[in-house]
């Protein structure tokens, strides 16, 4: 079996020390090696599979730093860890050229499961209820829809999400645009026609 190696990049000692046991434990074939800070990681000679990089850096922030990265190590896919995961903070990541986008809220075998299917070449799961059958809309926004479908106001929703009521509603208006429709209930129907949503 090869052995892949992962690099994590995260300047708190203990979320850094975290995600390398949690890694070393879930994938038994991938070296995992850290570093604290973008110019750490770029002295660094290992030559990464996939970069597990947190936005908030000292120095050069992750956002910033993902085309650096790339530039050294061009076969390597970035994981953009963060504990903001708004749809805004994920279209950036994105945007920039992150592979996937991983929210330190997230559970452990979560967490997995994304650099997981990201080191093995696949699309990174979707960690909701919501069966995603479009990749165009974010984890969060199939999360909003998956509630909405429940029948939830925006109120509950971004209290289920953690979340504020105008984060909720720019998540609506774009499902409305995604689907060309302009109420919540055309949305979910259409979701629904779509097997989006149950």
């Amino acid at each position: 079996m090869t052995t892949s190696q992962i690099l994590l990049i995260d300047d708190h000692a203990i979320m850094l020390e975290g995600l390398q046991i949690l890694l070393k434990t879930g994938l038994s074939n991938a070296q995992v090696v850290t570093a604290m800070s973008l110019h750490e990681a770029l002295l660094g000679e290992d030559t990464p599979d996939v970069i597990v990089l947190d936005i908030k850096l000292p120095g050069i922030n992750g956002l910033a730093g993902i085309n650096r990265l790339q530039g050294k190590w061009p076969q390597a896919k970035v994981v953009m860890l963060s504990s903001q995961d708004d749809a805004d903070t994920q279209q950036q990541a994105f945007a920039h050229g992150a592979a996937a986008f991983v929210s330190k809220t997230q559970t452990a075998s979560q967490i997995t499961a994304v650099i997981s299917a990201v080191l093995e070449g696949q699309d990174a799961p979707v960690q909701s209820s919501v069966r995603p059958v479009q990749a165009k809309l974010t984890v969060r926004q199939y999360e909003v829809l998956d509630w909405l479908s429940q029948g939830l106001s925006n109120k509950l929703i971004a209290k289920k999400l953690t979340i504020s009521d105008n984060t909720v509603r720019r998540h609506l208006q774009d499902i409305f645009a995604f689907f060309g429709v302009s109420s919540r209930t055309e949305a979910v129907f259409a979701a629904r026609k779509q097997g989006i949503v149950h």
